[in-house]
C-alpha cells in the first residue's frame, strides 16, 4: 500500500504540469480550431519568467570592506543586492528567497500579451486552413522562442530554488499511519499540485459562472449563431488565447524548482501535452485534466522497478500505448465529442 501511495504522489506533479498545459491547448483548439504547436514553448517562456525575475532580484552592487581582507590582502568585496539596499535586509532576503511564487505576478501580463500577439500578429491568418498548416507554422513559431531563449539564457539547466519554507521533504506516510520515512515526499511538489487544482478550478469557475465565460462556451458550440446575436465573438477567443498563454505559462513559473529551466523543456512536454489532449478528447477540457492526472500517475506507475524489470523501457513509451488504444478504439478520445476525430 505504501508503494502504490508513492507512486500515486510521484504522478501528481507530472500529471499536474501536463493537465495545465493539455487544459490550455484544449481552450485553443475549442475556441479557435487551432492545433497550436507552440504551447510548449509558452511553458518554457513561463519557466524563464521566473529565472528572470530571480536574476532581477540578485542584481547587487559591489563595495569595498576595509575591516576584511582577501587572501592578497586587499579589501574584501561585499556584493549586496540592490533589493535588500531599498527594503532592508530583511525584506530583500524574503523577495530573493520567494522569487517563485513572485514570478507569478511578474509572469501573467508577459504571458498574456505573448498570447495576444500569437494571436493577433500569426495565428488569426490560419484559423480557415488545414490543420497541417497550423501545425507546421506554430511548430517553426516553438523552434524561434527555443532559439531565442537558448540565445539570452544559454543551453545548460538554471536552478531555481523554492523558498526555504517549502524545501525538504514530508512525512506523508506518518499522518496516514505508516511507519516513519517511508513515504517521503517533496513539499514543493505538494504546493504545485494544489496550484494546478487551484487554476484549473479557477478556469473552469470562470467560463461556468461569468457571463463572459457563458458566451465563450456558447462560441465554442456554435460560433456563427453567436456571431449573429451581434457579439464580437473573436474579441473573446482572442482574449481567451491570451488566459490560455498565462495557464501555460504560470504552470513554467511553479515548475521550475522540480526541473531546472532549459530551452529544451518546451518540447519536451509539448509532444506530451497533445497525447494528454487526444487520449482526453480534442475539444473536452474536463477530458483534458482528467488524462493529465491520470496519464502522469500511470507514467509514475511503469517507472517503477518491478514493472521495467519486466518490460524494460515501458516508463519511455507507456503514454504512447495508451494514445494508441485510445485511437484505435475510441478515436474522439475519453471525454470527447462525438464525430470530433472519427471521419
Amino acid at each position: 500500500m505504501d508503494a502504490l501511495l508513492l507512486q500515486i504522489l510521484n504522478g501528481l506533479d507530472k500529471g499536474s504540469a501536463y493537465a495545465l498545459i493539455a487544459l490550455g491547448l484544449t481552450l485553443i483548439f475549442g475556441t479557435l480550431g487551432v492545433v497550436n504547436f507552440a504551447h510548449g514553448a509558452l511553458f518554457m517562456i513561463g519557466a524563464f519568467c521566473a529565472v528572470t525575475l530571480q536574476k532581477i532580484l540578485s542584481l547587487s552592487s559591489t563595495t569595498l570592506d576595509p575591516t576584511k581582507t582577501d587572501f592578497l590582502g586587499n579589501p574584501a568585496k561585499i556584493e549586496t543586492p540592490y533589493v535588500e539596499s531599498w527594503f532592508g535586509p530583511e525584506i530583500g532576503a524574503a523577495l530573493i528567497d520567494w522569487s517563485v511564487p513572485l514570478g507569478i505576478l511578474f509572469a501573467i501580463p508577459i504571458m498574456i500579451s505573448i498570447g495576444f500577439i500569437m494571436e493577433r500578429g500569426l495565428i488569426k491568418h490560419f484559423y480557415k486552413r488545414p490543420h497541417a498548416d497550423q501545425i507546421l507554422v506554430t511548430f517553426g513559431l516553438a523552434i524561434v522562442l527555443q532559439e531565442v531563449i537558448k540565445h539570452f539564457y544559454g543551453a545548460n539547466p538554471i536552478p531555481t530554488p523554492a523558498p526555504d519554507a517549502f524545501r525538504g521533504s514530508f512525512d506523508f506516510g506518518s499522518m496516514l499511519g505508516f511507519d516513519p520515512n517511508v513515504i517521503i515526499y517533496p513539499y514543493w511538489r505538494l504546493v504545485y499540485f494544489f496550484f494546478s487544482v487551484l487554476i484549473i478550478g479557477g478556469v473552469f469557475a470562470f467560463l461556468q459562472f461569468t457571463t463572459f465565460g457563458m458566451v465563450v462556451r456558447a462560441g465554442m458550440a456554435d460560433r456563427e449563431t453567436v456571431g449573429l446575436l451581434g457579439i464580437n465573438i473573436d474579441k473573446r477567443f482572442t482574449i481567451m488565447f491570451g488566459i490560455a498563454a498565462a495557464v501555460a505559462g504560470l504552470a513554467g513559473v511553479m515548475y521550475t524548482p522540480i526541473n531546472s529551466p532549459n530551452y529544451h523543456m518546451g518540447m519536451d512536454f509539448l509532444v506530451l501535452s497533445f497525447v494528454v489532449v487526444v487520449v482526453g478528447g480534442m475539444g473536452s477540457l474536463p477530458g483534458a485534466v482528467l488524462a493529465g492526472f491520470m496519464l502522469g500517475i500511470l507514467e509514475s506507475f511503469a517507472s517503477m522497478n518491478q514493472i521495467k524489470a519486466i518490460f524494460p523501457g515501458i516508463d519511455q513509451i507507456i503514454i504512447y500505448l495508451v494514445a494508441i488504444l485510445i485511437l484505435l478504439t475510441r478515436p474522439r478520445g475519453l471525454m470527447g465529442r462525438k464525430g470530433v476525430m472519427e471521419d
